[in-house]
């Protein structure tokens, strides 16, 4: 009798442990289709700090960070996001394809209404804030000698090597902060009084 409890005990044991796998499995899907829904709504391509900082770090649409980097290399292996550029040039950009478009218009209903909704909404409120953040790059190095080297870039939406690049020396790390701080807002002011005093287009 205590045998036959037992066995059955290990049956529903081994069917809840089934039944575990498969929402994790469920849940793969999910997050898999959240950052294609993602991609499709901004309409531009990401990088992948772009895409974990706005899927797993403002917002926890996909809850694990490891995860949420591996989804994306996943989707370019099947195909779904195709990659720009190649980091030894310059930033790598990601995109839907169109084989991620046909997928996602299929399934996109496995996305609650509800996520779909703060999604977009997110989106439209923050796809200028997002599209500035990779069009303006910042960044510095420290120097032998204390100082740091500060790098500003300008990219164009789908070109992944800079249009634009500026190097100077700041003296601390508090004036590097500052001029990267800066540089984010006045980048286009400053590249078009460099522009119109160094370039001749008559």
């Amino acid at each position: 009798m205590l045998k036959k409890i037992c066995q059955k005990g290990k049956k529903m044991l081994k069917y809840i442990e089934m039944e575990n796998m498969l929402s994790e499995q469920e849940q793969v899907v999910l997050d898999k289709l959240t950052m294609l829904f993602v991609l499709d709504k901004m309409e531009i391509p990401l990088t992948e700090d772009s895409i974990l900082d706005i899927c797993s770090i403002k917002n926890s649409w996909i809850k694990n960070y490891m995860d949420c980097k591996a989804i994306i290399h996943n989707l370019v292996d099947s195909k779904l996001l195709y990659r720009i550029g190649d980091e030894e040039q310059g930033k790598v950009l990601f995109n839907i394809s169109y084989e991620g478009r046909e997928c996602l218009s299929n399934l996109y209903r496995r996305i609650p209404l509800s996520s779909r909704e703060e999604i977009s909404q997110y989106l439209k409120a923050n796809r200028l804030n997002v599209k500035s953040s990779q069009e303006y790059s910042a960044t510095y190095l420290k120097n032998d000698d204390g100082s740091y080297t500060v790098i500003l870039q300008i990219y164009e939406p789908l070109i992944t090597t800079p249009m634009f690049e500026l190097k100077m020396k700041a003296p601390t790390r508090q004036s590097a902060n500052e001029a990267i701080h800066k540089w984010k807002s006045q980048a286009p002011t400053i590249y078009e009084i460099i522009f119109n005093n160094l370039i001749n287009i008559n």
